[in-house]
C-alpha cells in the first residue's frame, strides 16, 4: 500500500491489484464512547478519527494509536448525519435536520460558525480542492454546492439533481455519502434507487458507474450509503441494506468486509452508514445498527494464486492433437483430479491405489508419490504454500490436507458426500462441491470449530430453480469471491455473486443470452480476463469463451481415442504458459493441448468488420451436399489486406452455415476449393471459426442454412488485425422469380446411340451430347434446368461450339455431383449474342430422354442443332480448364 498527495486532509491509499483485508473487524468503539446508531467517521492523513455521538451531540476526537479520545466537543447541532475535516484540522458538520444549516469548527479558535444554509440533514459533506463545499440533501434529492471563498452564506448552487425524486440520470432517490475528486467530478451514492452515480465536472446528467442501470456488468447494491476513492480511482462503496462493504478494482467489483451477512459477530455488519481509510489503508466503518465503529485491518496488499490463470490473445487457438503426458499405467483407471500449480508442477490423483502423483512438467519421472486413506477421490486443490487439500468424502465424510512441511494428513472440514470440486479463495475459504446432495459448502480454514460448514449454494433439494442445482461438479471462486459452479445435470454454469443465494446461468442451458449448449458440464476454470473455460464432459470437448463468445476450443472431433478426440473428460488445469492439461477419464488418460502463442502475433489490435444482409426468396439456391434440398446462399468476395488470423462469427435468427472458398465458388460443385466450413455445432446456431488468411489469395465467404429454403436477415462479424472488404457476388436467382407461362419455355429431347459423341473431359471420348441454340429476346437472368433419369452436364458456350476444343469459348458449366440432380444454370444472357447450350452426361455411353425448362424475364428459344466436327483429337491436345478458373461461375 502506498500513500497518495498529503495534501489532502483524507485518505486516498494506493492497493496492489489484489488487497485483502482481515474479515474480522476490531471495535475501537462502542456505544459508551460514541453513543447510539452513529453515522459519520473520518480519518484524516495523520490518523486522527473524528466521531459524531448523536445522543449528546458532540464530536468525539481520537488518535488511531490511542483507546482514550484525547478531544470532545460539545454543540448545539443535532441529529448529526455527517461530517467532514478539512487539513487545517477545522470540521465542518451537518446541522440541516432541525436547525437548516452546516457549521464548521474552527480549530483555531474551538467555536462554531454557520457556513451554509439549507433545507435538510445532509447526508453528505464533502469540501473539494477549490474549496467549495457540497451538501447531500437526502430528503429533498438533490446535491448543492457552495463556494466558502463566497461572503454570502446563502449562495449555494445545485450540483446535481433536480430536487424531484426519480431514476432518470439527472435525479436522485434520497442521495446520501458524496465524493469529490481532483477532477471535481462528483460521485453520489444514490441510496433508494441502488446505484452510485458519477457527475463530470459541470454536467447535470449522471453516469451509473455501480449497481442497477449500469451499462457495464458491477456488482448489485442495496441502499448504498457512503463512497470513497482510492489513489487509482476504484470505488469503495457502504452497502447498507446488504450490510457490507464492496470495493472494485483490477478485477471488477468484490466483497471486502462484512461478507457473512447481517449480524453482530467480529466479521458482520448491522447497517453499515460510513467508512473511511486510515494512512495504512485499513478501513474504519461506522456499524449503526450495532452500535461499534469497526476497523479491519489490511491483511495483504496482495496475494499468491496458486494455479494459473492466463492472459490470452483475442483469438486464442490450441492444438488440436493433444499430447499423452501420462496413461493408465500412471494415472491408473478413470482419473478425475488434476492441479497444475504457478510453477508448472503437475498434481493428479491415481484412485486405483489411492495416491497423489507429483511431477514438474518438464520432467519424465514423478518426483513424489504421496499415499493416504482417502476413498474415490474425486477432487484436489494445492495451495501456494504446497498443501495439498484432498476430497475423501465417499466413504470417511472428510475432506484431507496433506501439510507440505509435516508430510501427514489431517481432516480439515467434515461433509455429507464426496466433493466432486474443491476450491480455497483468497480469504482462506474452503468449499466443497457435493454432487451427492445437490449444494456447495464453505468453511473458513481460520476458524477453529471443525463443524462450521455454511451454505454457499444451492438449497440440498434437486432442482433447475436459479438457488438449485442437480449434481453440481467443479467450481471455481474469483477474487470478488463470485462463485461459478458447473452444474452438470442442469446443464449449465451458474454464478452466485458474493453474498447472494439465487445464480445466475452464465452458459448453457437457461441462459438469458446466447451462449453454447453444455452436457453435464463437469470442470470451470477463469482466466485472467475473466473468461470462462468449461470441461463439457457429455460432448467430450473443451469450450471457452471470448471475445467473439463460445465455442470448442479442443475434443472438437466428437467421442473417441484419437489425439484430438476425448472421452468423458472431468477436469482442466493451465500451466503457467497457458497450455491446457485435461483429464481424459474413460481414455485413462492426460492430455496436454499446447497453447499456440504464434498465431497470435497478428491479432495484439483487433480490428471488427460487420457485415449485414438477407436471405430472401430471390437470393441464389443451390444443393448444399448431395443428400440436401435446396438452400438459400450468399456468396461474399473477401478481400484480405494483412495475412493472420481471422474470426468470423455470424449473427441472425436463423441456423447459418458458414463455407469459405479459395479463388472462386462454384455452386455446381461446392466441395470443390472448399477451405474450410462450420455451422456452429449447437447453440445459438450461428458460425463461429478461427482462419488463418493471406492477403495475396481471394477467398469467397458463403453464408447459407442448415436447413433448406430458410430465409431471414443475418449479420457477419470479422475480428481480425485489419478490415476485411466483404463484397455480394451472388446472382438473384430467376428459378424463385413467379413468370407466366409464356415466359417459361420446355424443350424435350433425347440422347440415342445415334447422338453426336465427345470428349468432354479429354479423357473418355464416348459422351453423347445434344447442341442446342439459344435466342434470347431480352437480356436478363435466365435459369435453365433439366430434368432425366441419367444425370445431365450441362454446358454453354457463347457464338460457338467445337467438340474437338470443348474449352474454346466455354462460358458456363454445370453439374450437380450427386446422382440423383440433373444440372441447373443461372445465367446473365444478352440479346444479339449466339449461345450454345451442350447438353451431355456425366458418364460415357449414357443414353435417355431429358427435358430444358427455361424461365426469364422472356421468352427464350431453344433450336437443337447438330454440330460441325472440324479436325481430329489429338492425344494431349485438350486445354486445361485452369485456364477459366477466374470465368464467372
Amino acid at each position: 500500500m502506498v500513500p497518495l498527495d498529503e495534501s489532502l486532509s483524507f485518505n486516498q491509499p494506493k492497493f496492489s491489484p489484489t488487497p485483502i483485508w482481515d474479515s474480522n473487524g476490531i471495535t475501537i468503539a462502542n456505544r459508551s464512547v460514541i453513543g447510539k446508531n452513529p453515522m459519520a467517521i473520518f480519518v484524516n492523513t495523520n490518523n486522527t478519527i473524528y466521531i459524531a455521538n448523536r445522543d449528546d451531540s458532540t464530536l468525539v476526537i481520537w488518535d488511531e494509536k490511542s483507546v482514550n479520545p484525547t478531544m470532545i466537543i460539545p454543540g448545539n447541532f443535532t441529529e448529526l448525519r455527517s461530517l467532514f475535516v478539512t487539513s487545517n484540522d477545522d470540521i465542518y458538520v451537518d446541522d440541516g435536520g432541525k436547525n437548516g444549516r452546516v457549521q464548521k469548527w474552527i480549530a483555531e479558535t474551538n467555536t462554531f460558525v454557520t457556513v451554509m444554509h439549507v433545507n435538510s440533514s445532509c447526508f453528505g459533506l464533502f469540501v473539494d480542492i477549490n474549496d467549495t463545499l457540497y451538501c447531500s440533501m437526502r430528503d429533498h434529492h438533490q446535491i448543492v454546492e457552495r463556494s466558502l471563498n463566497d461572503s454570502v452564506v446563502t449562495s449555494y448552487r445545485v450540483a446535481a439533481g433536480t430536487g424531484i425524486a426519480g431514476s432518470a440520470s439527472n435525479q436522485f432517490r434520497g442521495p446520501s455519502g458524496i465524493f469529490v475528486d481532483l477532477n471535481l467530478d462528483l460521485y453520489v451514492a444514490d441510496y433508494a434507487n441502488n446505484r452510485v452515480q458519477l457527475f463530470q465536472s459541470g454536467k447535470s446528467d449522471g453516469i451509473t458507474v455501480a449497481g442497477s442501470t449500469s451499462l457495464y456488468s458491477t456488482i448489485t447494491l442495496s441502499f448504498p450509503s457512503g463512497i470513497i476513492l482510492n489513489a487509482d480511482k476504484y470505488l469503495f462503496i457502504v452497502d447498507q441494506g446488504k450490510h457490507r462493504i464492496v470495493g472494485s478494482g483490477l478485477n471488477g467489483f468484490r466483497c471486502l468486509v462484512g461478507c457473512f451477512g447481517q449480524g453482530s459477530q467480529s466479521n458482520q455488519l448491522n447497517f453499515p452508514s460510513s467508512l473511511s481509510f486510515d494512512h495504512s489503508g485499513n478501513i474504519f466503518v461506522t456499524d449503526y445498527t450495532n452500535h461499534r465503529i469497526q476497523k479491519f485491518l489490511l491483511m495483504k496488499d496482495s496475494f499468491a494464486l496458486s494455479s494459473n490463470q492466463p492472459k490470452f490473445c483475442p483469438t486464442p487457438i490450441w492444438d488440436s492433437n493433444g499430447i499423452t503426458i501420462a496413461n493408465q499405467s500412471i494415472v491408473g483407471e478413470d482419473p478425475t483430479a488434476i492441479f497444475v500449480n504457478t510453477n508448472n508442477t503437475i498434481y493428479v490423483a491415481n484412485r486405483e491405489n489411492n495416491t497423489i502423483l507429483i511431477w514438474h512438467e518438464e520432467s519424465v519421472n514423478l518426483t513424489k508419490i504421496i499415499s493416504g486413506n482417502f476413498t474415490q477421490l474425486r477432487s484436489l486443490f494445492v495451495t501456494s504454500n504446497g498443501d495439498i487439500y484432498i476430497d475423501d468424502g465417499h466413504e470417511n465424510s472428510r475432506v484431507q490436507r496433506w501439510s507440505v512441511e509435516t508430510n501427514t494428513f489431517v481432516t480439515v472440514m467434515n461433509v455429507d458426500s464426496s466433493c466432486y470440486g474443491l476450491f480455497i479463495d483468497i480469504n482462506d475459504t474452503l468449499y466443497c462441491s457435493m454432487a451427492g446432495h445437490d449444494q456447495v459448502v464453505k468453511r473458513s480454514l481460520h476458524d477453529s470449530e471443525m463443524n462450521s460448514n455454511r451454505v454457499a449454494a444451492g438449497t440440498g433439494i434437486r432442482g433447475f430453480d436459479s438457488n438449485q442445482f442437480a449434481e453440481p461438479a467443479g467450481i471455481f471462486v474469483d477474487v470478488n469471491l463470485d462463485l461459478y459452479v458447473a452444474d452438470c445435470l442442469n446443464n449449465r454454469v451458474q454464478l452466485f455473486q458474493s453474498g447472494e443465494s439465487n445464480g445466475i446461468t452464465v452458459v448453457g442451458g437457461g441462459s438469458v443470452n446466447p451462449t453454447i449448449k453444455l452436457d453435464c458440464p463437469s470442470g470451470i476454470i477463469l482466466d485472467a480476463e475473466k473468461y470462462l473455460f468449461i470441461v463439457d464432459r457429455g460432448n467430450h470437448r473443451i469450450t471457452g469463451s471470448g471475445l467473439n463468445g463460445f465455442q470448442c476450443l479442443v475434443g472438437c472431433y466428437g467421442r473417441g481415442s484419437q489425439s484430438n478426440q476425448m472421452s468423458y473428460p472431468s477436469s482442466l488445469s493451465f500451466d503457467r504458459f497457458g497450455n491446457m492439461f485435461v483429464i481424459d477419464s474413460f481414455n485413462h488418460r492426460i492430455q496436454k493441448f499446447e497453447y499456440l502463442e504464434e498465431l497470435c502475433t497478428n491479432t495484439s489490435s483487433v480490428v471488427q468488420t460487420v457485415y449485414t444482409s438477407k436471405l430472401t426468396t430471390n437470393s441464389s439456391t443451390y444443393f448444399r451436399s448431395c443428400s440436401s434440398s435446396r438452400s438459400y446462399y450468399e456468396a461474399i468476395q473477401m478481400n484480405v489486406h494483412d495475412s493472420g488470423l481471422y474470426t468470423y462469427l455470424s449473427r441472425g435468427n436463423m441456423d447459418t452455415y458458414g463455407f469459405i472458398y479459395e479463388d472462386y465458388f462454384k455452386p455446381s460443385s461446392p466441395r470443390k476449393n472448399l477451405l474450410f466450413n462450420d455451422d456452429g455445432g449447437c447453440e445459438p446456431y450461428n458460425f463461429k471459426f478461427t482462419i488463418a488468411l493471406e492477403s495475396s489469395i481471394t477467398y469467397i465467404l458463403v453464408v447459407t442454412t442448415y436447413s433448406s429454403n430458410v430465409t431471414d436477415a443475418f449479420a457477419i462479424f470479422v475480428f481480425g488485425p485489419d478490415n476485411v472488404e466483404l463484397k455480394n457476388i451472388s446472382s438473384p436467382s430467376v428459378i424463385e422469380i413467379e413468370y407466366s407461362d409464356d415466359v417459361q419455355s420446355k424443350y424435350s429431347l433425347q440422347l440415342t446411340a445415334n447422338s453426336q459423341t465427345y470428349s468432354r473431359d479429354c479423357q473418355k471420348s464416348n459422351y453423347y451430347y445434344q447442341t442446342i441454340r439459344m435466342n434470347v429476346m431480352e437480356t436478363g437472368y435466365y435459369a435453365l434446368s433439366s430434368d432425366s433419369r441419367m444425370n445431365t452436364f450441362g454446358e454453354i458456350y457463347e457464338d460457338d461450339f467445337d467438340p474437338m476444343n470443348p474449352f474454346e469459348n466455354l462460358l458456363k458449366q454445370d453439374y450437380r455431383a450427386c446422382s440423383f440432380q440433373d444440372f441447373k444454370f443461372i445465367v446473365y444472357l444478352h440479346t444479339g449474342t449466339t449461345y450454345i447450350l451442350v447438353v451431355t452426361t456425366s458418364s460415357p455411353n449414357m443414353t435417355g430422354n431429358f427435358s430444358i425448362l427455361a424461365s426469364g424475364p422472356n421468352n427464350i428459344t431453344l433450336d437443337p442443332y447438330k454440330a460441325q466436327i472440324n479436325g481430329i483429337i489429338q492425344q494431349g491436345y485438350c486445354p486445361k480448364i485452369e485456364s477459366h478458373r477466374n470465368s464467372s461461375f
